[in-house]
């Protein structure tokens, strides 16, 4: 078993390392293909060409795999795998293989679905080098692979067939019964998940789930994460005159609705980021025991305001981790008519603003839908359902519409569960030669997945294991996986596929 090669002496870990690094790399290849399938869900047939390459890699490898149909014509996979021990365990794992949607025109190379390798110069800016590069020894482990998906969330697929192929390659079976449902749709809340799993129940009965998704903790040190928040998507809009009005002669006459969404939106936040509508923050509360959970992550602080290249957090919390703790607001977009070459000088008609709520289990996302509607009818706003009528139009001075959309739930379990001390046994010994021991303790993490759909429908205890670097540009542009990751991650997950589930 991997729990006793790896303490042995040092010069066994690397042979170990060193098998690790050649079967990763034997499977670059094929990553390199898979990563190459757009996986937006704007484009079923792209999802179900993924879904296919899925559904075949998982076969070769002994897995009893079938195609999961649903009406949006994007099917999901799920692969069984049974272990020779006759008393084990079943543990599900779910991944994603959908990508964000992608702007080609963003991104430093010619398309975010042709995979490139770079690496720093000696100035710190990527530059381009030959795939060859992954396959070469000695192994560099700071190359990265620039595509989108590249890190969220096809690595950790590769990282377990490899893993499967290092278990197969010493003639052993998962301790534990392995079953993997391959989601999607999750960069669209995975509408399609719920009905897939209602439909036959009795395929994804297990004894625990692990989410294989989200970066690991910036120190790049193992890490497992006991929960995540929720989204809720709202989409607001002003409204101004009925048609667009030139800007100098209707200017000082005409309110402008983009001026006025601006408005509103700020009467949302203080300047420290603080949510300033009524009851928003409503239920949360940190004991002394939780501060001191959430500071023993030990974050660098210092770093993580570098990474993002601001000289100030946000006050919602004293630290990273404590704000996440907390519901946010954010504007994902806002839009009131064209700029640049193509910008015409005008009172836009009307002005949107697309939110997303980042909820936790004390903060349900309807609720705040509705604690912001509140707030946005205090400041003197009527709302209509669409665009507003001739009758709205001269009764109200302030019109707005703001309709809710998708809401997935926040979940968290306890950090002394079962399945976390199990997840934490498995993750100390795929990195015993390491001194840095126990791995980093999550409470929650600020993506979301839908794990309230799996643990609703399957009433699962879960954990989270994050594999990825930290800094991968996940849902924007330039995302990447740090080639290195691809190995540790890889270990990891073997570690876990050799761990009896109790």
């Amino acid at each position: 078993m991997l729990l006793g090669l790896i303490a042995l002496p040092t010069l066994q870990a690397r042979e170990w390392d060193d098998q690790v690094i050649k079967a990763a790399q034997r499977n670059v290849p094929e990553f390199l293909e898979l990563l190459s399938i757009p996986d937006v869900a704007d484009s079923p047939p792209d999802i179900e060409r993924n879904a296919v390459f899925l559904q075949q890699a998982f076969t070769l490898r002994g897995f009893k795999t079938q195609l999961l149909a649903n009406a949006a014509h994007r099917p999901q996979v799920l692969a069984e795998l049974g272990s020779s021990a006759a008393d084990a365990k079943t543990v599900l794992l779910y991944i994603h293989f959908d990508g964000q949607p992608v702007i080609p025109a963003e991104w430093a190379q010619n398309s975010p679905f042709e995979p490139v390798v770079k690496q720093r110069d000696a100035q710190g800016a990527w530059k381009e080098v030959g795939r060859e590069r992954l396959l070469a020894a000695p192994f560099d482990p700071e190359l990265r692979v620039f595509a989108r998906a590249a890190s969220d969330d096809k690595a950790p697929i590769m990282m377990l067939l490899t893993a499967i192929d290092l278990l197969k390659a010493q003639g052993k079976a998962p301790a534990s019964n392995l079953k993997v449902i391959l989601d999607s749709e999750e960069e669209i809340s995975s509408p399609s998940l719920a009905g897939v799993i209602a439909a036959d129940a009795a395929a994804f009965k297990a004894d625990a789930l692990v989410i294989l998704d989200g970066p690991l903790h910036g120190s790049g040190r193992p890490t497992l994460v006991f929960g995540n928040r929720g989204i809720a998507q709202a989409t607001l809009v002003v409204y101004g005159p009925r048609s667009p009005l030139h800007s100098g002669h209707f200017g000082n006459y005409v309110p402008n609705p983009a001026m006025r969404l601006a408005a509103l939106l700020a009467s949302m936040k203080d300047d420290a980021g603080r949510v300033l509508v009524e009851g928003y923050y409503d239920g949360i509360e940190l004991s002394a025991a939780d501060r001191a959970t959430l500071a023993a992550t030990g974050d660098d602080e210092a770093a993580l305001r570098k990474r993002a290249g601001i000289a100030r957090a946000e006050r919602v919390g004293v630290t990273y981790q404590e704000a996440l703790q907390y519901p946010s607001l954010n504007v994902r977009g806002m839009v009131a008519a064209a700029v640049g070459a193509k910008g015409a000088n005008i009172v836009p008609s009307e002005a949107t603003a697309e939110l997303d709520l980042r909820t936790t289990p004390e903060a349900d996302g309807r609720r705040l839908f509705d604690q912001i509607r509140k707030h946005i009818e205090k400041q003197g706003y009527h709302l209509v359902q669409g665009p507003p009528s001739d009758a709205d139009r001269a009764a109200y001075d302030k019109l707005a519409s703001f309709s809710l959309g998708p809401v997935i739930s926040a979940e968290r379990t306890s950090m002394d569960s079962p399945v976390g001390h199990w997840a934490a046994q498995a993750l100390k010994s795929a990195t015993a030669p390491d001194p840095v021991g126990e791995p980093v303790r999550v409470r929650m993490m600020g993506g979301t997945v839908p794990t309230d759909v799996l643990v609703d429908a399957l009433h699962l205890p879960f954990i989270m294991v994050p594999t990825v670097n930290a800094d991968n540009n996940q849902h924007t542009h330039d995302e990447n996986l740090r080639i290195g990751n691809l190995i540790s991650g890889t270990q990891t997950l073997f570690s876990l596929l050799v761990t009896p589930y109790p």
